[in-house]
């Protein structure tokens, strides 16, 4: 029993010891709350704190960008910015009165240097005023089953109220829905854009302040932020081995480093798997053939997930009650699909594995054919 007990801990010791960042590391993260999450499957690697409701400052604005590019408004439309919706205070993209802009340009502003006078034009050009865009906020975070989560502004301001406030975990979940959105996705991965805007129009370049897109390996987003209430917030997404990783921290002292160590350590857990299947063949029955059924197999399928997942992922197959001959082999018969926590993560044909021929047609009996017609005949 000894030996063993000393066999696993060198092992286990030896597993930590090949880790870019260990478990002892990961004490050092300065944020007061952090969540690192598969993008895809909402798996959690790693939390701290996750679940405590705090400010979150211009992250804010991942919400605010999403509504809008799934407003149906028409982004590249130039319009005037409302002249009393710009006059805030903090980060800008330098909007002034009677400028012309396009709702894609304040997404940039948004997302690039915080604009919070991009934020607020966008919020009164999509729902007529900021008040009625934060009521659209609340009601997404509600469809989105984001519980910790309330919105006051669409820029993420501090309110006196105290009522806005998310949670790592909230947000984690936000971005991973933002990420879907092509848009969004093109637009948080820019480090730093051309836009042609003003009164009249003149073109000018926007920085990123989210500086993991040059430091970080695999960064494609998201969303920097600071308010003197929330801190320094980071929101991020990372993409190694075909695997996409989402980051938030929230009051974080050294959140570029946080960010860099969780993900060096959360990467480690992940690996391509070879995916269950309920079954590797099946026989799916045959009409018009020489034979009754034809045999049948799942094809190969993989998915990256984390190490040692692959048994939580569950297998849909979708056949035919029967098919018609002739069948080939290598024909599409059906589909599996596989999910991980209810989404789809895979998706593999159903193939023959043999052929079916179709049946010859039965000769005439021609003494039963004369028969008949007599038969006929005379009744």
């Amino acid at each position: 029993m000894k030996c063993v007990t000393v066999f696993i801990c060198t092992v286990m010791m030896m597993c930590f010891c090949c880790m870019n960042v260990s478990a002892d590391d990961l004490s050092e993260i300065s944020a007061k709350s952090a969540i690192v999450i598969d993008g895809e499957t909402g798996d959690v690697l790693f939390e701290k704190n996750a679940y405590e409701r705090r400010p979150m400052a211009s992250t804010t604005k991942i919400m605010s960008v999403l509504l809008v590019l799934e407003s149906g408004e028409d982004l590249d439309k130039q319009f005037v910015v409302d002249s009393e919706a710009i006059k805030v205070e903090g980060s800008s993209m330098g909007l002034q009165d009677g400028d012309k802009v396009t709702l894609r340009d304040l997404c940039c502003g948004m997302l690039l240097p915080s604009g919070n006078d991009a934020a607020n034009a966008a919020a009164v050009r999509v729902a007529g005023s900021i008040g009625k865009f934060v009521q659209l906020m609340n009601k997404k975070a509600e469809q989105l089953e984001l519980n910790d989560t309330h919105f006051v502004t669409p820029s993420g301001l501090d309110d006196d109220t105290d009522e806005h406030y998310s949670t790592a975990a909230d947000m984690a979940k936000l971005a991973a829905e933002a990420m879907k959105n092509e848009d969004f996705r093109a637009i948080c991965h820019l480090e730093k854009v051309e836009l042609c805007y003003g009164n009249p129009p003149y073109d000018r370049w926007l920085i990123n302040s989210n500086k993991l897109l040059k430091s970080c390996e695999g960064i494609v987003g998201v969303k920097t932020g600071f308010t003197d209430k929330a801190r320094r917030c980071l929101v991020s997404a990372c993409d190694r081995k075909n695997k996409e990783l989402i980051c938030v921290t929230l009051n974080a002292p050294d959140d570029w480093n946080d960010h860099s160590k969780l993900y060096d350590y959360c990467f480690d857990f992940v690996s391509k798997q070879k995916l269950p299947l309920d079954k590797s063949s099946f026989d799916v029955a045959v009409v018009g053939g020489v034979s009754d059924s034809v045999k049948c197999k799942v094809g190969h399928a993989s998915a990256v997930l984390l190490n040692g997942r692959a048994y939580k992922v569950k297998t849909k197959i979708y056949l035919p009650r029967f098919v018609y001959a002739p069948v080939k082999s290598g024909d599409k018969i059906g589909l599996a699909l596989f999910y991980y926590n209810d989404v789809e993560i895979a998706r593999t044909d159903i193939t023959a594995v043999e052929d079916a021929m179709l049946a010859e047609p039965e000769k005439p009996d021609i003494f039963h054919y004369y028969l008949d017609k007599l038969k006929k005949l005379f009744a």
